[in-house]
């Protein structure tokens, strides 16, 4: 625990701030997890017995995020690029209103604000100015027995917040940790109220999961618990939809979706991820096997694209995102067409501002299903040999040369300009004489 980073240093420094001053201070939750496992922790939050205004008091630079919940966040001096620490009141919560909210907060022992959070791996807390390791609930022998378990009764910790039955899944998953049975049993119990945690909390969960290792195993999760089934119920008609076997041997549209799943990893951006576990959404809805012909899903694309922005939208989404991951789904079917495409509409595909998206989407596609690269490396030796000028070339004519060639400015204009790019694209154009003579043969002016 020794190894300090620039961020744990400062927390550190916050920590023997707050001693000094005569107040209980000690790292808690996911920090000191991850100091015991020997990871790396992203970011640090204090414990301490101080209240807001006694933090406050001790540190020049201060930003106040959770008055009723008694959460501070103290910067560093630099303040180009500060560190920032939580500092959170020891707390207890007292009656649960509606599975998302306490009634009320109280201030607390150490050993109250222990209690009330909620696993026991997260439930250790460390004083870095001693040293010493406070762990009260049994979380080192459940991080060497590799166990999710909560502290205490699990029903009462998944009362107190319903997303902990999503943390629950993310960190087995993370950690390849098995969840405790009795609390196993809860989150089945309990699984219906996953509905009352706002679609925003949900979403920022499923990301997590889905932009860390092992996603796959976090959904075969969802679905055995029955959370799948009331955050995402269009994804179990997957389960048992068959595929035709010589483009799809791995199996149904569910096995091929969690083979997409389980290559995603920590750096996978997260439109990628979406796009991964969507892609595939509305093949069950489009299933056709007529008699004599194969399996077909006719239309999956565009449906899925639409079904992906339902989905999207329900979770409140951000809508650029949300544009970007239908794009992926609606043309994830585009890549069997390349070699056949004219060398401008190819052009246009391999310029798209997301297209690395789309050709590592086709590439964990092909490796979930017949494996063959052939098209993923046909692009990327487009890629390799078509430069910049090839792929986005100075438009031989504008608006205004059009305007001095007599046309009347209008909806005219988008079409003939387009169409001198196509020509440009293809090669056939490579001036602007060139162009004007096109455009004059081809369109009349109005």
């Amino acid at each position: 625990m020794k190894a300090f980073d620039k961020t744990q240093t400062f927390a550190r420094l916050v920590v023997e701030k707050l001693q000094k001053a005569g107040f209980e201070s000690y790292f808690a939750g996911g920090c000191v997890r991850d100091l015991v496992m020997g990871r790396k922790a992203a970011d640090f939050d204090v414990a301490t017995s101080a209240l807001p205004d006694e933090v406050r008091e001790i540190f020049s630079r201060t930003v106040e995020v959770g008055e009723a919940f008694n959460v501070i966040i103290v910067l560093s001096d630099d303040e180009k690029d500060p560190i920032a620490v939580e500092v959170a009141t020891f707390r207890k919560d007292v009656g649960i209103k509606d599975g998302r909210h306490p009634e009320r907060v109280e201030r607390a022992t150490v050993k109250e604000d222990v209690e009330r959070r909620d696993f026991t791996i997260n439930g250790m807390l460390y004083d870095p100015i001693r040293e010493e390791l406070l762990d009260w609930v049994g979380g080192q022998d459940d991080l060497k027995r590799g166990l999710i378990r909560s502290i205490g009764k699990p029903t009462e910790r998944i009362d107190e917040d319903y997303l902990r039955m999503l943390r629950a899944v993310r960190f087995s998953a993370r950690f390849q940790f098995e969840i405790d049975a009795e609390l196993k049993v809860a989150i089945q119990e309990k699984a219906a109220q996953i509905k009352k945690i706002s679609a925003e909390r949900i979403f920022d969960e499923l990301t997590r999961m889905l932009t860390s290792s092992h996603a796959d195993e976090a959904f075969e999760n969802l679905a055995d618990l029955g959370l799948l089934q009331e955050i995402l119920p269009e994804a179990l008609p997957m389960k048992g939809c068959e595929q035709p076997p010589e483009y799809h041997p791995e199996g149904d549209v569910w096995v091929h979706t969690m083979l997409l799943l389980k290559q995603l990893n920590t750096n996978s951006p997260r439109e990628l991820a979406w796009g991964c576990l969507l892609h595939d959404i509305a093949k069950p809805p489009t299933f056709s096997h007529e008699p004599g012909d194969r399996i077909r899903f006719n239309g999956h694309a565009q449906l899925g694209a639409e079904m992906s922005e339902k989905i999207l939208k329900r979770f409140k989404a951000p809508r650029r995102f949300t544009e970007v991951v239908c794009e992926l789904v609606n043309d994830h079917l585009r890549f069997a067409d390349v070699k056949k495409m004219k060398a401008s509409t190819l052009k246009r595909f391999l310029r798209n501002p997301n297209f690395h998206l789309h050709l590592e989407m086709h590439r964990i596609d092909c490796l979930a299903s017949h494996q063959n690269l052939e098209i993923y490396k046909f692009c990327e030796s487009q890629l390799k040999s078509l430069a910049e000028e090839d792929l986005r070339p100075q438009p031989l004519l504008r608006g205004q040369d059009l305007i001095d060639m007599g046309f009347e400015p209008g909806p005219l204009f988008k079409e003939i300009l387009q169409r001198v790019e196509t020509e440009q694209l293809e090669g056939r154009l490579s001036s602007s004489d060139e162009a004007k003579n096109f455009v004059n043969l081809t369109f009349a002016k109005i």
